[in-house]
């Protein structure tokens, strides 16, 4: 049986009211040897690529530095995004391809490089209420304890693409929102609600009363996931590469569903995963559009 949308839940606390903002965000740690220059030890903290710097212009992302070729800063659609990211403080510096170059290790920088300042993610109650706001059948991805970086961008790529509403991972023993994983997310990280809490178990009971139906993602499942309806307010559990869910946080779901394989390979990548997860019930609420 499907569940219908926002299924009424019992409630086993007082509704909270959402709180519409974010919190503010953590100095960033200060380098420890004065002897490196500050491009060196801001490496970690850099972005780079068009795409990727304009996203976070664009969004208004506080940036500490910008590092641009020339020719680049009066494009059009640089220069007046780094006038008001000046205007703001950020420091926009004028190099050259080498320097770049060195900079990024070699990598494919399109020209222009920036360091992020710490990522202010969003309140849990924030992004729930924005998610309701945004769709009446919204779908969140909660990562319980994803640890690679590129998996966990790739999957913020991959969910807002497919027109997720939101993204929630652990604050413990998990990858964080980090320059990496705005580097492999592409923009998408501006574009799509993270939400980092503390206690993953609490989180999914939460997401319960608010009207939503969690579902597990594990190879162990005997439901198929094209055998799902996914016809209500969606929360997709994605588990850790290599040891996929925990158990306590599979007793939490409401349902396990599996990708079935034909090959030999016993599991997929955690990412390749979630982007055939959230094609499906994606494809499943196109074909319902269709035939209304």
């Amino acid at each position: 049986m499907s569940p219908s949308n926002f299924r009424p839940r019992k409630s086993r606390k007082p509704s909270r009211s959402p709180r519409h903002r974010r919190p503010k965000p953590t100095a960033p740690v200060k380098a420890r040897s004065s002897e490196r220059s500050a491009e060196e030890n801001d490496a970690n903290d850099l972005i780079y690529g068009r795409h990727t710097v304009l996203s976070a212009l664009e969004s208004d992302r506080p940036l500490n530095r910008v590092w641009i070729v020339n020719q680049l800063r009066h494009a059009s659609r640089f220069h007046t995004l780094l006038a008001e990211a000046k205007a703001n403080g950020t420091v926009i510096d004028e190099v050259s391809y080498k320097r770049l170059d060195q900079m990024t290790n070699g990598a494919t920088h399109q020209g222009v490089a920036a360091q992020v300042s710490p990522y202010q993610y969003w309140d849990l109650d924030a992004l729930i209420a924005r998610a309701k706001e945004t769709n009446e059948r919204p779908v969140l991805i909660v990562a319980d304890g994803i640890a690679d970086p590129h998996n966990l961008g790739a999957i913020v790529r991959t969910a807002e693409a497919l027109g997720a509403q939101g993204v929630v991972i652990p604050q413990r023993r998990a990858a964080s929102v980090s320059s990496t994983v705005m580097k492999v997310a592409a923009g998408a990280v501006e574009a799509i609600p993270i939400a980092r809490v503390v206690n993953l178990s609490q989180t999914l009971e939460t997401l319960k009363e608010e009207g939503f139906w969690i579902y597990g993602l594990s190879e162990k499942a005997d439901r198929s996931l094209h055998q799902v309806e996914f016809n209500a307010a969606t929360v997709l559990v994605m588990g850790a590469e290599g040891s996929g869910l925990g158990m306590l946080t599979q007793r939490h779901c409401d349902q396990l569903v599996s990708i079935p394989l034909s090959g030999t390979t016993p599991s997929l990548n955690v990412s390749v995963a979630a982007g055939m997860a959230l094609y499906e019930i994606y494809r499943q609420r196109w074909l319902n559009q269709l035939h209304l």
